[in-house]
């Protein structure tokens, strides 16, 4: 391991522990977003955003990819949903693409699967503390975002699914991060229900839970909006 490699390695060792440590205490205390640690968790959330957004995030840093054959035998799935969500009618699904844009969009699998693609293997990091490898496939966010055109006073995204309501806010220099994208593939295969098919946003700077899957609309605001995890106090930012 060379001296970046070490650096990197250790400044997303402190970052995953702050963030890990908010779990730790949601778990601990049983809270189920009362009031009780609110303030606690709250605090400490601005405390990590300020540092990834301002100190230690940059648009350049990629993550590091991995060999095929390092990829782990399972990742586990997560929705809010009773059910393990499922569209009704998959060839009806769109990609909502509005707010503050010139052009908004609505755009089937068959529009971005025309759209320049990119694959990587990457390891995935949960905030409860798990990482896991995998490959994903499809589109980079800012090829939406050069088609849509957003407007200068869009500052941020939102990311909405069809998972009981589950959202995202992202900045808008962590959207156009060269590795962050919608994914329609994972494991050289189509992306599987378990893991937000038809189409999930992924990037191997974030944690998990910052990566809305079953995603229906991407909606471009001046104000940053909050997300399902981020409204009980976890970190917006959510950096890896």
């Amino acid at each position: 391991m060379n001296d970046h490699e070490a650096r990197v390695d250790r400044r997303g060792f402190l970052r995953l522990g702050m963030a890990g440590g908010l779990a730790s205490v949601v778990a601990a205390c049983g809270w189920d977003g009362g009031n009780a640690i609110r303030p606690l968790l709250l605090d400490a959330s601005r405390i990590n955003d300020w540092v990834g957004e301002k100190i230690l995030f940059s648009p350049h840093r990629l993550a590091r990819q991995y060999g095929v054959s390092e990829r782990s035998a399972r990742l586990p799935s997560y929705f809010i949903s009773r059910e393990m969500p499922v569209l009704q009618d998959p060839a009806a699904w769109r990609l909502q693409v509005t707010g503050l844009v010139r052009h908004p969009l609505s755009l089937s699998l068959d529009d971005l699967r025309a759209m320049p693609r990119t694959t990587y293997t990457v390891k995935h990091h949960c905030v409860e503390g798990w990482s896991a490898i995998a490959t994903w496939h499809g589109v980079p966010v800012s090829a939406v975002v050069e088609r849509c055109q957003p407007l200068p006073a869009a500052r941020f995204i939102m990311f909405d699914s069809f998972d009981s309501g589950y959202s995202n806010g992202w900045d808008m220099a962590s959207a156009m991060h060269p590795q962050t994208i919608l994914a329609d593939g994972m494991n050289d295969q189509l992306l599987p229900i378990a893991h937000g098919a038809p189409l999930r946003l992924y990037s191997p700077t974030k944690l998990g839970y910052k990566m809305t899957k079953y995603l229906v609309s991407m909606t471009f605001t001046a104000e940053r909006p909050l997300g399902y995890w981020e409204a009980q106090g976890y970190p917006w930012f959510g950096g890896v």
